[in-house]
């Protein structure tokens, strides 16, 4: 079971982003994307989650083309944008269950709660989205990584923009323990990242990418 890039391109308008993008990413590892601003870190996750189409080149799920099967890829995926994506005049815990059912999970009032304590907003489940801090926005957002049917062991794909932007410390530290505990359970995880926070993987591989060109390192183990 892997998540697969096979010569990926992809352009702005005339400008090419990035073009030859080659990785694997296997259960358990992870897979950070980095770059300079501009450089297609952003784009590289919507082409990843099929979201956006590829000037050349294909992404492969469990090795079939995302194209052709793209419900089994959505089946599995968590993918969380760097926008805030909530609804303002819902509840912090109605947003939680809007997007879990959204993603074809159940997700009942009470696991939303709870999820929401996980992530240290139990005092603001029930406000409207629209009277958060961007930090606690953000916070509601990633609350779907704490739910159960996140936490069950079952293998599947994250793919997170820029998950630890807006939080306070303690925040990024349960974050990369929900984190490290999917990993651990057989989870493949794609992000971007400017914060230098560990995360424990069985491999973590590195993709920088640059001027039409991109470069890999694979660290063991655990890696920022």
């Amino acid at each position: 079971m892997t998540l697969q890039a096979s010569q990926l391109a992809c352009a702005r308008g005339n400008r090419k982003l990035f073009e030859g993008i080659d990785f694997e990413v296997g259960p358990g590892e992870a897979l950070r994307i980095a770059g300079r601003n501009g450089s297609g870190k952003t784009s590289l996750l919507r082409l990843l989650c099929g979201l956006a189409q590829p000037l050349k080149g294909e992404v492969r799920w469990h090795g079939q083309s995302i194209h052709r099967h793209r419900e089994a890829l959505h089946q599995a995926l968590s993918y969380v944008g760097h926008a805030p994506g909530l609804k303002d005049d819902l509840s912090a815990w109605e947003n939680v269950q809007f997007s879990a059912v959204l993603a074809g999970q159940a997700c009942t009032k009470q696991q939303a709660l709870d999820a929401l304590t996980q992530l240290g907003l139990q005092a603001k489940a029930h406000l409207p989205a629209r009277v958060l801090s961007q930090g606690q926005r953000r916070r509601v957002l990633l609350a779907r990584l704490a739910l159960p049917q996140a936490l069950n062991g079952a293998p599947h794909l994250l793919v997170l923009d820029e998950p630890f932007v807006a939080l306070d410390q303690e925040s990024v530290q349960v974050l990369a323990t929900l984190l490290n505990q999917q990993l651990a359970q057989g989870a493949m995880l794609v992000y971007t990242t400017h914060q230098p926070q560990r995360l424990q993987a069985a491999q973590h591989h590195e993709l920088t990418l640059g001027e039409h060109e991109a470069q890999q390192v694979v660290h063991p183990a655990e890696a920022f």
